[in-house]
């Protein structure tokens, strides 16, 4: 498999496809029952999964969580995934929103980001992946120096997108806001390791649903790549995505998961699925682009 860097991955891709990531949380209860056969669905499913939208998207963001809690089913289909979509060009964030004391961040980062060929083990490899930085700067060192070594990314929670966010994320501390400190701390970190296109590999999470900070925060990180969740079921709207674009290509991620995958009808066949998913990602790609002015219902 041809090796690149996070960043080209990033630019190269949104340039062919767009920012849009699928987002892949597989959840049984919200897909159709026809996949509901037997304890290793998970496998069926997101080999399904990926055949059906390799081609159509650039991203893929699988949400460690819903394989963990499938157990080793759910480890081997991750394994699995992640390694199709690397194969065939995608580029894969693994959500795992990891953070603790150095020694435990340098094994996450050892497991997920360090390719076979470096020492790791290459079952869990990803491109890019979430970390939780509140545990403070040391906790994101280990990441940091994989992806310098290795060519990965890395995205740190900054303004999030679910409910509860602003309950720490938008506190005052001194005269800044919590999410501004910490795209303050982003900053110095991606300034040091920008490619020759002026893109870090070194970027943040902050949600579609997050309208009033988007734009703050943009600026505090001009050359940082933004994962921007909470678009279809979250409720997140376009103007927020205008906003949190910033002047690089590529600097943009907007994963659908929720709004991609979940039925309302579980009676309907695998080809109807099918062709349910590309018709949503149909639209969704000129949401994810800002072209749209209405945000879609999840």
């Amino acid at each position: 498999m041809e090796h690149i860097s996070w960043t080209e991955r990033a630019r190269t891709n949104a340039a062919r496809f767009g920012p849009l990531a699928a987002g892949i949380d597989p959840h049984l209860p919200d897909l159709p029952a026809v996949f509901d056969d037997g304890p290793d669905w998970i496998l069926r499913y997101t080999d399904f999964l990926l055949s059906t939208i390799i081609g159509s998207v650039g991203f893929v963001k699988f949400q460690a969580a819903y394989f963990e809690a499938c157990g080793l089913a759910g480890m081997e289909a991750l394994s699995r995934g992640m390694k199709r979509a690397r194969a065939a060009g995608i580029g894969v964030v693994l959500d795992a929103k990891r953070g603790d004391i150095d020694a435990t961040s340098a094994a996450y980062a050892h497991a997920y980001l360090v390719p076979q060929s470096a020492g790791g083990s290459g079952d869990f490899e990803a491109d890019c992946m979430t970390v939780n930085p509140l545990m403070g700067p040391d906790t994101l060192e280990p990441f940091v120096e994989a992806a310098r070594r290795h060519g990965k990314g890395v995205l740190i929670l900054c303004r999030t997108s679910n409910p509860g966010a602003a309950w720490l994320q938008d506190r005052m501390s001194g005269n800044r806001a919590i999410s501004d400190r910490v795209a303050d701390l982003i900053r110095s970190i991606a300034e040091t390791m920008t490619d020759e296109e002026g893109l870090s590999p070194v970027g943040a999470v902050i949600g579609a649903t997050a309208a009033s900070e988007a734009r703050r925060l943009r600026e505090l990180l001009p050359n940082s790549i933004i994962l921007a969740p909470g678009m279809g079921a979250q409720g997140g709207d376009v103007a927020t995505i205008r906003a949190l674009r910033g002047g690089h290509e590529g600097d943009l991620i907007v994963p659908v998961s929720r709004g991609l995958l979940r039925v309302g009808d579980r009676s309907m066949s695998r080809d109807d699925y099918g062709q349910l998913l590309l018709d949503r990602i149909a639209h969704f790609h000129p949401m994810a682009a800002g072209e749209d002015e209405t945000a879609a219902a999840g």
